[in-house]
């Protein structure tokens, strides 16, 4: 089965394991393919992080060059603009999902926005090895979470958020805007 054939049919589900299974499959990627805006989509696989990001208005992430990387873009009125992730509660996402979901939690994360916007980079990309394979990542300035990259095309990746305290990976697709 292809890629494309195996995202059509998992697009709305996959296990932890057939996810896991994909990512090891497909080839790398060198860092240096990541650079521009991408348009980002989760792959849910029931990790308490699904649909998670779509809730709160999250448009992708864009890599300017290794050290200047915005790796949270919300979408606003006036285009996607960059979230500083520090101020992200991740105790909250990873053991609260539930209390993450919520209305009252998109609407106070719609309220606070404006305050935690930002134009610095707050993650650099790198290459890193991971699951014995060296390919591009992205670690965050002030978070343990390191997003690992494979090809699906020339204008998709899938990405893999390794964050610690979480027993499986969150999956999530890049689509590069042109």
């Amino acid at each position: 089965m292809s890629t494309d054939q195996w995202l059509v049919e998992h697009g709305a589900g996959a296990s932890s394991e057939e996810a896991l299974a994909l990512f090891d499959g497909l080839d790398p990627v060198e860092s240096g393919e990541m650079l521009g805006r991408w348009r980002g989509s989760g792959l849910p696989t029931g990790s308490p992080l699904d649909g998670l990001l779509e809730a709160h208005g999250w448009y992708g992430k864009e890599f300017l060059d290794a050290e200047t990387v915005h790796p949270l873009l919300f979408s606003t009125r006036s285009g996607p603009r960059p979230v500083d992730p520090a101020f992200v509660p991740m105790a909250v996402l990873r053991d609260r999902p539930g209390l993450a979901h919520s209305q009252a939690a998109r609407a106070v994360f719609r309220l606070a926005r404006p305050l935690v916007t930002t134009p610095r980079p707050r993650a650099r990309l790198r290459s890193v090895e991971h699951r014995g394979v060296q390919t591009a990542a992205m670690v965050y300035d002030a978070l343990p979470i390191i997003d690992v990259f494979r090809r699906v095309s020339d204008d998709v990746r899938l990405g893999l958020m390794d964050l610690r305290g979480l027993p499986d990976p969150f999956f999530f697709l890049l689509t590069r805007e042109r």
